[in-house]
């Protein structure tokens, strides 16, 4: 009999192990979250065939190795057949566990064939949305109905339950019809996922990936990130919002009319007053500056440079217009002439030159961001 169990200390050790293992099978009902499109059950099937084939596989396996290690132990005399690929074993072995192996391929094959033929189908859609990977956020627009939006993370304390989850403004769709996705992103790698609804695809900056989804369930989905984009990879997670056509289409008629009266002002000759800028931009950089530059405004050493008393946002105002419209190339500061309006460019420029003790008592106007383009 082995030492190890005779000892008090070997003993304790094999009671640990299975201790720890009791814990490993206290997570063994975790598994991908349950799908709600017809494809994502596909594909979710195909996970739980290819699950159960490969448990059964390993089953026989270890079997087969236990039965080998006692039945043909040393301690009972037995040596290594040194000819077993001329017996007949040996020989049909050889032809039998590929066929074997292949078979097994094919049962997976067969069903996944299909599936990815609806993976790779690029009928006409529904509703079509324009998914843009950022650092770090997603932009989400509405190719047929001129509405864009912007999801950044919310933030919320480490106690809540919705932790690095939950996102200012979530992606709304309505349930019963084709949605398209349109993949893509402004500076590096990206992956939009939401397992619930659809499958994964790259977000390549230049390049446009595509897929869709047929949602069947009315609800909220989250997802993440799914490709590593940077140090603020893990803040930027993915809601979904699913609900009737008829919400859906309130939404749009309210996000429609939201947007008309931000035009509106925007484009407007009216002068603002510190006050009223430096409110709006605070919301601007919240919603769009914090991930790299902090609330703070003192930004991530050697990473992101910082507002906070810096040469940018105390420096010349020309400086800092031409940084904010036109950003930076080489580095993770984006253009905003395209994402951000005159209204709020200059909010923002507004903030970041009197907050956090900058205090230069200078105010940018719409117009100066007009003329600056």
């Amino acid at each position: 009999m082995c030492k190890t169990w005779k000892s008090p200390g070997g003993i304790f050790s094999v009671i640990t192990l299975f201790l720890v293992s009791g814990a490993v099978f206290a997570d063994y009902a975790l598994n991908l979250p349950e799908p709600v499109s017809p494809l994502t059950g596909q594909i979710y099937d195909l996970h739980m065939l290819t699950t159960r084939i490969a448990f059964y596989i390993m089953v026989a396996v270890i079997g087969i190795v236990v039965y080998a290690m006692f039945k043909f132990r040393k301690s009972k005399g037995y040596e290594a057949d040194q000819n077993m690929h001329r017996n007949m074993f040996g020989v049909w072995g050889w032809i039998l566990v590929p066929v074997i192996v292949l078979g097994i391929d094919m049962s997976i094959a067969g069903s996944a064939s299909s599936t990815l033929a609806q993976v790779e189908d690029y009928s006409d859609a529904d509703v079509t949305v324009k998914v843009t990977g950022s650092q770090w956020k997603w932009t989400y627009e509405y190719m047929d109905d001129g509405v864009k939006v912007v999801s950044n993370l919310k933030k919320l304390e480490p106690t809540d339950e919705l932790y690095l989850r939950d996102v200012d403004n979530p992606l709304v769709l309505p349930v019963g019809k084709r949605v398209r996705f349109l993949h893509t992103a402004t500076d590096v790698l990206h992956a939009w996922w939401v397992p619930e609804i659809v499958y994964k695809k790259d977000s390549i900056p230049g390049y446009i990936n595509e897929t869709w989804t047929r949602i069947t369930k009315e609800g909220t989905y989250r997802g993440q990130c799914a490709e590593n984009c940077g140090t603020g990879h893990a803040y930027m997670p993915i809601v979904v919002e699913a609900v009737s056509e008829e919400k859906y289409n309130d939404w749009i008629h309210g996000q429609k009319l939201a947007m008309a009266k931000a035009s509106a002002e925007a484009s407007s000759d009216k002068v603002w007053s510190r006050d009223e800028l430096v409110a709006r931009g605070e919301k601007v950089y919240t919603t769009n500056c914090v991930a790299c530059h902090q609330a703070s405004g003192e930004g991530i050493p050697n990473v992101f440079p910082a507002l906070k008393g810096g040469k940018i946002a105390t420096g010349p105002v020309a400086d800092h217009l031409n940084i904010v419209i036109n950003g930076k190339s080489g580095t993770a500061m984006a253009a905003w002439k395209a994402q951000l309006n005159d209204l709020e460019i200059a909010a923002v420029i507004t903030y970041e030159r009197n907050a956090w003790g900058n205090n230069t008592g200078e105010v940018v106007q719409p117009a100066d961001v007009k003329a600056a383009k």
